[in-house]
């Protein structure tokens, strides 16, 4: 059952959804998709641009926009102590990934998993976590602002729900957007998964996708 805080953050989601659909099908100009067909993966035309960031990657380094260029970039949001969705979402991007290792890794697509819980997720630890699914997979967090401001920068939104009457203060769990955010080889908002995930189908549109990107 979704408690009170869950409720808010999926009309907040909706509202962020719908203001994103009218931006880019009524207000924003028409234009035709260089991109091929794509079944897992709904791409945005036109793409976005991100505003600025500066988050913390797992190795200690800044990751900022420059540095998802040049890769299709898939983005999710979660924490270490996630219980069920982010777990099972990192699962499926993983096997996803194992189908395009033989890609160049100057080209390859990318995993980028989002900690929206500083609080208890340092970088040494959500590093970890997101390698235990798959080497590859990028990690990053950052200042509860700074996050905030790019979860919304990607259609997405992160609550921290307080823990049970008399449970320990850390004891707390954080509801989250459950999409997959698509950035292409700018940097740009291009695109959204929606669960259920479909490794395979994600793979093959991201390699196709890539291949499509290639100069």
């Amino acid at each position: 059952m979704f408690n009170r805080t869950t409720a808010v953050i999926l009309v907040v989601a909706l509202a962020a959804a719908l203001g994103l659909w009218a931006s880019q099908h009524v207000f924003a100009p028409k234009a035709a998709s260089t991109w091929p067909q794509t079944t897992a993966v709904r791409l945005f035309e036109p793409p976005r641009e991100l505003p600025a960031f500066n988050l913390r990657q797992s190795d200690g380094t800044p990751l900022v926009p420059g540095e998802l260029r040049g890769h299709w970039t898939l983005v999710s949001l979660g924490f270490t102590h996630c219980p069920d969705i982010c777990p099972m979402t990192l699962a499926e991007l993983s096997k996803a990934q194992r189908q395009w290792e033989s890609i160049p890794e100057a080209r390859r697509p990318r995993v980028l998993f989002i900690s929206v819980d500083p609080e208890r997720d340092s970088p040494d630890r959500i590093g970890q976590y997101a390698h235990a699914f798959h080497q590859d997979t990028l990690a990053a967090t950052a200042d509860i602002p700074v996050l905030q401001d790019f979860a919304r920068s990607i259609s997405m939104v992160f609550a921290k729900v307080p823990p049970a009457e008399g449970a320990p203060a850390d004891q707390y769990s954080v509801d989250h957007s459950a999409s997959i955010a698509v950035l292409d080889p700018r940097g740009r908002m291009s695109g959204v998964i929606q669960a259920p995930f479909e490794p395979l189908a994600i793979a093959a549109d991201m390699a196709s996708l890539t291949e499509a990107a290639a100069p």
